[in-house]
């Protein structure tokens, strides 16, 4: 257990997309579940929440800490992967690459277009995370809208034969 705990922290230090693995996600759909429930009681303050170390310390929670964190569930508990990306930072081509999902050669690419934003720190490529972020999310909005336009020509155009001939 130590081992894939400690491979876990690697990937997420490196922000790859993490999902939780198979045997634990009963666990994160519970988790989800109660924090979901924690939600929707009326509340008249923050909620005060702490987190039990290893070592059986109480720790306090901070109320952003815990929001983030029950985001974080919600995500997992659909079986999505995620990603926590510390905003303002600077990240490397591969792990931009990473980000929005493509070839570290086809973001390269990308980026000697003017497609996304760079510095150079001596002949290595530096982008803001948020410029990153910035490109995928309009790169995943143009795919949804020519997905929408292809769904609308193909019923214009009578859609697909009900029979292969």
């Amino acid at each position: 257990m130590e081992a894939a705990a400690h491979t876990m922290e690697d990937l997420i230090r490196r922000m790859t997309p993490v999902a939780a693995p198979p045997e634990q996600q009963a666990q994160v759909a519970a988790l989800s579940k109660a924090l979901e429930d924690m939600a929707h009681q009326p509340r008249k303050r923050a909620p005060k929440c702490q987190l039990v170390g290893p070592k059986g310390e109480n720790i306090p929670l901070p109320e952003s800490v815990f929001y983030v964190l029950e985001r974080v569930v919600e995500v997992m508990a659909r079986g999505d992967s995620i990603t926590v990306v510390p905003v303002g930072r600077e990240v490397t081509t591969q792990q931009a690459a990473e980000l929005v999902n493509v070839s570290r050669q086809y973001l390269v690419r990308l980026l000697d277009e003017g497609r996304i934003p760079f510095r150079k720190v001596g002949k290595h490529r530096r982008l803001r995370v948020e410029d990153v972020l910035s490109f995928k999310e309009t790169r995943d909005k143009d795919r949804r809208a020519g997905l929408r336009e292809l769904s609308r020509m193909t019923e214009e155009f009578g859609g697909y034969d009900s029979e292969m001939k």
